[in-house]
């Protein structure tokens, strides 16, 4: 560094010992705080670091909290998983962590150096051999996640991982953790030229902007665009003709009005096995769908079936084509499906924010055709079927285990989140790796519950926070495992129906 571009707080910062490594007295010749001087001097003696590289020098060795920082960010994010996953999923999760945590040790380093406290001063001799420990331990992970990695693609029969897996796991996570940290510091220069009183003042004005203006209007456009990818009809899915069937000419419920999810149920798989739908959009609310659900059971023939299987939708509407199919497999032709759409949001999301949508919509259909059959001499066998949140929903239309199999001939919960469903008679279908029976908050806290699963793959050791941050993120890989694995359920969910 040129001397005549020395900064002034360069300038007052006393001559300490390079080799004793610990901060020494200083003092400002401008006469401000000794901190200040201290965090100046540290910079300093950090860019110098830098620059020495350009002259030949060594490189430098990173501070001691990026260091920690990095190296447990990356230790985080390799730790096991319940599925398989992608470079470019592991790279995100991998850049993410690393950046989170690189903040984390940038406020602390902070917070020390405004109590005159310098890490980097007082633990200077550990740099070399802490970088040195974080390297062979990250090796050492990544090692055993390729091996982790590779035992659950075996099992789910997909190809392994290679060398090239992690080297653009690698480049991604770098360039997605330094656009974090660059992104981080930018707002921290343009919060320090406002000072401490005008950088909280616009924190919370953009705090409060985001909550009133920009995530209503963020939700918004979402919600528009799920209702408009209920409502467009894909050209590939032919109507139905069979009169068993919801959407025909001879329905009450027009094709359009079905939803994008509702026009798939309906029109697929073979004539003889009943299919009603209610769409969102069939009727203007809950009481008139499921009036309108029972009119279409009464003229297709529902009620004469020997077999009526309440099949509550997930929050997209969607029922699962491999279920549906399994009630054929099981019943043949002597079956009547229905479902009753209460949402067009993905399951999520209405999870989130409307959850007790699916427990009404659920309660409102399945005891209206109770009190339909109560009066028949010979009234058809009541099944209740649900998958996810339609788990959720249809479970929570009992008040306890015996109510449920009281009112049920028998009933099967697919894939219910943290399997909190009502057991009893039911049949519980819950893959061991699917990352939607595992997740729950107290998951930072304790291990799951996994009584009810079925081990499908390795199951990952509990960690604490760990396994929730994995179980995160593999939630949002679930429907891309193979069927029998993650959130995929196959025909079983049919086949594997109770008796009473």
């Amino acid at each position: 560094m040129n001397r005549a571009t020395k900064s002034a707080a360069e300038k007052g910062i006393a001559r300490r010992s390079d080799r004793a490594g610990a901060p020494a007295t200083v003092s400002t010749s401008n006469g401000g705080s000794r901190v200040d001087a201290h965090r100046a001097h540290a910079d300093v003696r950090h860019r110098r670091s830098w620059a020495r590289i350009g002259r030949g020098g060594r490189l430098p060795r990173p501070r001691v909290g990026t260091t920690l920082a990095a190296g447990a960010g990356v230790l985080a994010s390799l730790s096991p998983g319940l599925l398989p996953r992608t470079s470019g999923a592991q790279a995100i999760l991998t850049g993410l962590l690393v950046a989170m945590a690189l903040g984390v040790t940038g406020v602390v380093r902070f917070v020390l150096r405004r109590k005159g406290f310098d890490t980097d001063a007082q633990f200077a001799a550990y740099r070399g051999p802490l970088l040195a420990l974080t390297v062979v331990l990250i090796v050492a992970a990544v090692a055993q996640a390729g091996h982790w990695q590779n035992g659950l693609r075996a099992a789910m029969g997909t190809p392994p991982i290679g060398p090239g897996y992690w080297v653009r796991c690698g480049v991604g996570a770098a360039l997605l953790a330094g656009l974090g940290l660059g992104l981080a510091r930018s707002v921290g220069r343009v919060l320090r030229r406002l000072g401490a009183a005008r950088g909280v003042a616009v924190t919370v004005a953009a705090a409060v902007l985001g909550g009133a203006i920009v995530a209503p209007t963020v939700a918004e456009w979402r919600c528009g665009v799920y209702a408009a990818a209920n409502a467009t009809v894909d050209p590939t899915v032919t109507p139905p003709v069979a009169s068993g069937r919801s959407g025909t000419a001879a329905s009450a419920v027009s094709w359009t009005s079905l939803g994008s999810q509702g026009r798939r149920f309906v029109a697929d798989g073979p004539d003889g096995p009943i299919r009603v739908y209610v769409g969102l959009e069939s009727a203007p609310d809950l009481e008139a769908r499921v009036a309108l659900a029972l009119a279409e059971l009464e003229r297709s023939g529902g009620f004469r079936r020997g077999n009526i299987v309440v099949t509550v939708p997930t929050g997209s509407g969607w029922i699962d084509a491999d279920a549906a199919a399994g009630f054929t497999e099981r019943f043949g032709d002597d079956v009547a499906l229905v479902g009753l759409q209460y949402s067009f949001a993905p399951s999520w999301a209405t999870f989130v924010f409307g959850r007790e949508e699916a427990t009404a919509s659920a309660r409102a259909l399945f005891t209206a055709i109770e009190r339909r059959l109560a009066g028949s001499a010979r009234p058809p066998r009541l099944f209740v079927y649900g998958q996810s949140l339609g788990a959720l929903g249809g479970s929570a239309l009992f008040t306890d285990d015996a109510d449920q199999d009281r009112r049920t001939c028998a009933a099967l919960w697919a894939g219910p989140p943290a399997g909190d469903v009502h057991h009893g008679r039911a049949t519980i279908l819950a893959n061991s790796s699917d990352p939607v029976v595992h997740w729950s908050p107290s998951l930072l806290w304790r291990a799951p519950d996994l009584d009810d699963v079925r081990v499908d793959a390795p199951i990952p050791a509990w960690l604490p926070v760990l396994s929730f941050v994995q179980t995160t993120a593999d939630l949002l890989s679930a429907l891309d495992a193979p069927t029998g694995h993650g959130h995929r359920y196959g025909t079983d969910q049919g086949t594997s129906m109770g008796d009473c």
